[in-house]
C-alpha cells in the first residue's frame, strides 16, 4: 500500500477534482459547509480500506476500538476470499488487500454513511467526523507511535470536528454528498494501492482472466514501490499541491475564498475557475 500521506492527499485531491470538475452537476453546487465536511470524510475514508489489518496503524489509531472493527473486517475479507476464489487466483489469505479492498465494499461504505446522517438528527454525523479526522490526521502522521500519539491524535481529531461543527452549526446534512465522498476517498485508496507492486483488486467479483480476486495495476514499469523514492519525491507531492489547488478553485466558485480574485491570475485561467 502507499504511505499514509500519499493515500490522505489521494483521498483529498479525489474530492476536489470531483468537486471542481462537476460544473452544474449537484456535487459541484456544494455550500462551503458541506464541502469541507466532504472533504474530510474523503480524506479519512482513504485512509479506511487498511483497516482490514489487525496490525495496521489504522486499525490501532482508536485502541481496543479500531482494533476489534479491524478483526471482525479481517474475518469476514478471509471468509470472502477462501468462498469466492478460483484454481488461478493465489493461494494467501485474502484478509488484506481483501474485501476492503474493492468497489463493492466503497459503494457500501458510502451507503452506511448517507443512512447514517439521513436517520441521525445531527450527532451521528459529528461521531462520522471525529472518526474521519482521526483517520485523517492519523494518516498525515506517518511516523507515530500507538502509545505516545495515541492521545494527541484523539485531541486534534475532536479539536478538527468542534471547529468545524462550531462553524457549520445546523448544516450540512446533505447525505447523499457525505456517501459520496467516502466512495470517493475509498476508490482513490485502491487506485493508489493499485499502482504499487502488489496491485488492487478492487473490482471482485468480476473475473478478470479467470481471478475473481485479479489484482488491477499498470504495467510493471508503471508502478512504484512504496515508500519509495517515486512516490516520497514525486506522487506525494503532486497529490498535496493538487489537493490545495483544487480545493482552493471550489472553494472560490461557492464564495469561500474571494481573494483568489486578487492574484492577478492570466484571463484563461479565470475564465476556467469562474463557473459560467
Amino acid at each position: 500500500m502507499a504511505t499514509g500521506p500519499t493515500h490522505a492527499m489521494s483521498g483529498l485531491a479525489a474530492w476536489a477534482a470531483v468537486t471542481a470538475l462537476a460544473g452544474a452537476h449537484t456535487i459541484g453546487q456544494l455550500s462551503p459547509k458541506t464541502w469541507v465536511v466532504g472533504a474530510t470524510l474523503a480524506t479519512g475514508s482513504a485512509l479506511l480500506p487498511d483497516i482490514d489489518h489487525p496490525s495496521s496503524t489504522v486499525a490501532r489509531t482508536f485502541g481496543g476500538m479500531s482494533r476489534g472493527v479491524s478483526s471482525a473486517l479481517s474475518g469476514l475479507s478471509g471468509f470472502l476470499y477462501r468462498l469466492t476464489r478460483t484454481q488461478h487466483d493465489s493461494d494467501r489469505s485474502g484478509t488484506h488487500r481483501g474485501f476492503t479492498h474493492t468497489v463493492v465494499f466503497a459503494i457500501l461504505a458510502g451507503l452506511v454513511t448517507t443512512a447514517i446522517v439521513q436517520s441521525s438528527n445531527g450527532t451521528a454525523l459529528g461521531i462520522l467526523m471525529f472518526v474521519f479526522a482521526g483517520l485523517t490526521v492519523r494518516g498525515l502522521m506517518n511516523n507515530w507511535s500507538p502509545q505516545s500519539d495515541a492521545l494527541l491524535i484523539a485531541a486534534v481529531s475532536l479539536a478538527l470536528t468542534i471547529v468545524c461543527w462550531a462553524w457549520t452549526g445546523d448544516q450540512p446534512h446533505d447525505a447523499a454528498a457525505f456517501g459520496t465522498a467516502v466512495i470517493i476517498g475509498c476508490v482513490a485508496h485502491f487506485i493508489g494501492d493499485a499502482v504499487t507492486e502488489q496491485g488492487c483488486p478492487m473490482l471482485w467479483p468480476i473475473p478478470l482472466g479467470g481471478q475473481t480476486w485479479y489484482p488491477v495495476a499498470p504495467p510493471k514499469a508503471l508502478r512504484m514501490r512504496t515508500g519509495g523514492k517515486v512516490e516520497l519525491g514525486l506522487v506525494g507531492p503532486a497529490l498535496t499541491i493538487a489537493a490545495v489547488l483544487l480545493s482552493t478553485v471550489v472553494l472560490y466558485r461557492v464564495g469561500a475564498v474571494p481573494w483568489l480574485e486578487q492574484l492577478g491570475l492570466p484571463p484563461s485561467v479565470m475564465a476556467w475557475i469562474t463557473p459560467r
